[in-house]
């Protein structure tokens, strides 16, 4: 049975954490969204359990950092295991001792967090926002017209509706049935041949002080992670590594066979590559197997049709990096759809979505394959470091960059780079005063932090020992003279974009309306 066609303006095709970031993020743009999610209910597992500094950043602008660190932790320290004996402590995260204070990253570590549990906090903040998740719908077929796309859906009573809107983003994962509609092609390899298994189980009388790491273990190693906010810890096992055929049926080989993802099978490999006896495994909430692999779309958009996340990037778990990389194509196409929808911007705004962030995707792709290939846990030697935590990934090349300002020293923070945080409190922090839509009687109001002023759907302008010109409508300025923000920033006008990027850095007024106006801004 079929149904009349129904309308919104942004399909969003998959539920897991870039869709539920995507759909928030549009939500407080006021853009009507239908977010749908094939399965009965959102993804059960851990997998991907690490958010990175800039995730962080993205989710204190989206309204749920607090929820996060409530229900996350700092990562543990890797305690290596043989014979039954602890050999030694060691950090995956960094070096030893504490992060020097930096007041331009208000968030320095990587916080550990189940994806469930991310996306539950995402849908609560979705609810709130006054969304919601569609599930048991699947995408049976779309169709691209000159001024909309229709998708076909079929819900769990076996019913199909067509919806018409603007604009589709498959956020439907590496088998996305959206990109496979479309015809985009997807090239890759896989990163490494022997089969691996990830689960989340109870374990009785293990420390959950440590992240457990049994790097000789007989069949491959094994790391048992406690996860935070629950009883449970996340197994990883990797099998062959020692040419055995422990992952699968008898006379296997060690590349040809599978985990055993069954409760027993779970427990079965815990027990024999740890000194923990099977009597202290307890229920198995779930459990994946799967080889490492990465892979990459030839394009991130066909026609009316944008492809995010897993559905145009694939990653091997090493350095942490796809969730958060997903998450970030989520906060780019946002707020250019909210542009678009909302502004009236030319949709040649949307071009620069995979113009920035293939490349991006490309090279994070680059940086777990070789953490994965370095040797991993059976050295120790997976340590992640400053290029892991996406601060220092941007835009510089970008077709909605403007660096106007000349003679700039080599390390000068520019264009298209993220926009630093700073304190404005304090008098090393100057003072700060804006236009009429900077906030309560044209200043700061109570805020604290740069972040605080970029925190919100607009655009921010700031001007930096300069004078603050007439803005348009809808856009947001702040004088600030000295202090840490000038220190970072330099002098001069810059453009902050919704998603926290320098747009333009200029020290003359005249560029200001032309690059507004491309934001849709007049």
């Amino acid at each position: 049975m079929t149904h009349a066609t129904t309308r919104t303006e942004v399909i969003v095709v998959g539920a897991g954490p870039t869709g539920l970031t995507l759909a928030c993020d549009l939500a407080r743009r006021g853009v009507s969204a239908l977010l749908v999610e094939q399965a009965g209910a959102l993804f059960p597992g851990s997998r991907g359990k690490g958010l990175q500094p800039r995730t962080q950043e993205v989710f204190e602008d989206l309204g749920l950092l607090t929820a996060v660190h409530a229900a996350g932790r700092p990562y543990p320290r890797m305690l290596s295991w043989e014979d039954g004996e602890p050999q030694g402590e060691w950090d995956l995260v960094g070096g030893p001792g504490p992060i020097a204070p930096d007041p331009t990253v208000p968030f320095p570590s990587v916080w550990m967090l189940p994806q469930w549990r991310t996306q539950e906090l995402l849908h609560e903040r979705l609810r709130e926002l006054g969304g919601e998740v569609v599930l048991g719908t699947a995408l049976s077929g779309l169709d691209q017209y000159p001024d909309r796309v229709e998708a076909r859906l079929t819900g769990p009573d076996g019913t199909e509706r067509t919806v018409s809107a603007r604009y589709l983003v498959a956020a439907d994962g590496g088998r996305s049935t959206v990109r496979r509609a479309v015809g985009i092609t997807m090239a890759g390899e896989q990163v490494d041949p022997r089969p691996a298994l990830v689960a989340d189980l109870e374990i009785d009388g293990l420390d959950r002080g440590n992240w457990h790491v049994w790097p000789k273990a007989p069949g491959g190693p094994l790391l048992l992670c406690p996860l935070p906010s629950t009883t449970a810890f996340q197994l990883f096992a990797q099998f062959g590594a020692d040419g055995s055929a422990e992952a699968g049926t008898e006379g296997g080989t060690e590349n040809d066979a599978e985990p055993d993802t069954s409760p027993e099978g779970v427990r079965r490999t815990v027990a024999a590559r740890t000194h923990l006896p099977e009597s202290a495994l307890g229920r198995v909430h779930w459990a994946s197997g799967f080889r490492p692999r990465t892979a990459l779309a030839e394009r991130f958009r066909e026609g009316r049709v944008f492809l995010a996340g897993d559905a145009a990037h694939m990653h091997s778990p090493a350095g942490g990096q796809g969730l958060n990389t997903s998450i970030q194509d989520a906060y780019n196409l946002g707020w250019k759809l909210g542009q678009v929808l909302r502004h009236g911007a030319d949709e040649a705004l949307l071009d620069s979505y995979e113009e920035e962030r293939l490349p991006i995707a490309a090279d994070v792709l680059e940086i777990s394959t070789r953490l994965h290939r370095a040797g991993g846990v059976r050295a120790g030697g997976l340590r992640r470091g400053p290029r892991t935590e996406q601060l220092g990934l941007g835009y510089e090349d970008g077709p909605l960059t403007v660096e106007a300002r000349p003679g700039l020293a080599e390390d000068a923070l520019r264009a298209g780079e993220r926009a630093p945080d700073a304190p404005l409190d304090g008098a090393a922090s100057g003072t700060a005063s804006g236009t009429a839509d900077s906030g309560p009687a044209g200043g700061t109001g109570s805020a604290r932090r740069l972040f605080e002023l970029f925190r919100g759907p607009h655009v921010t302008v700031l001007a930096v020992g300069r004078a603050l010109p007439e803005l348009p409508a809808g856009v947001h300025g702040y004088r600030i003279d000295g202090g840490v923000t000038e220190r970072v920033y330099g002098p001069g006008l810059f453009v902050v974009r919704p998603d926290g990027y320098l747009g333009l850095a200029t020290h003359d007024p005249a560029d200001l309306p032309g690059y507004l106006g491309r934001l849709g801004l007049r």
